[in-house]
């Protein structure tokens, strides 16, 4: 595969066989050369787990201490106070039997849906746009709430969404390339933290199998999964 001038440029920075310490990951993405808009860090993240087995499905959600550096568009499905309340935490779009209709005629120009309870009866309806999409509300990551403002505000704050997928692979942002190198490792040191709370009883062997660092346009540089099994 033909690599660009920036990767190749990005590539001849670092030992890309050698496993980082979390800090020292984070000065490596950080001192690449870049283009020139603000890329997103993310981290990916194998996990020693048997997919096929339901009990063993990793999923949550948590706030990022330091957030994404991204403006989320939230829209929040809620009728009456729970409308109002959405509305004043800052939702860019509140609604109904309108909202729901406007999503089914094919606008989908938003990164969260967060849905009351109640609202949840019809939302569902639209699980065929939105499910394959990543965008139905779920109470597991907090975007099915009584409390709409409150939910908001998490998804406006920074709150990211993590699952597993058929691999057992998580991808998840932790922040910007202009992030501070102490708010990215503190974002990714979160993540780490909340994945190895979600172990699944069943899982056997190494369970942090790999992590890897990188930001949009670059290599990714590999983490010491073993600071984090210490931690």
């Amino acid at each position: 595969m033909a690599r660009s001038k920036l990767y190749r440029a990005q590539m001849e920075t670092y030992d890309r066989q050698r496993f980082y310490p979390l800090g020292d990951a984070v000065q490596v993405i950080k001192k690449f050369p870049h283009v020139k808009f603000d890329e997103t860090v993310e981290l990916a993240v194998k996990l020693g787990i048997d997919t096929r087995q339901s009990d063993q499905a990793i999923r949550g959600a948590l706030a990022l201490p330091h957030g994404t550096g991204k403006n989320v568009r939230v829209v929040v499905a809620a009728e009456g106070d729970a409308a109002k309340a959405a509305r004043d935490a800052g939702a860019d779009e509140v609604g109904f039997a309108d909202l729901l209709a406007k999503i089914q005629g094919g606008w989908l120009e938003f990164d969260v849906m967060i849905a009351t309870p109640d609202a949840m009866r019809e939302v569902r309806k639209l699980g065929r746009v939105l499910g394959p999409r990543g965008l139905m509300p779920n109470p597991k990551t907090g975007t099915v709430s009584d409390d709409a403002a409150a939910a908001v505000r998490e998804a406006k704050g920074g709150r990211i969404e993590y699952r597993a997928d058929r691999g057992g692979c998580i991808h998840v942002p932790v922040g910007k390339v202009s992030f501070t190198e102490t708010a990215l490792k503190e974002n990714i040191e979160a993540v780490i933290h909340v994945i190895n709370r979600a172990r699944p009883p069943g899982a056997k062997g190494t369970y942090l199998v790999s992590c890897t660092l990188a930001s949009t346009m670059s290599p990714g540089v590999r983490l010491d999964s073993r600071e984090f099994t210490r931690s």
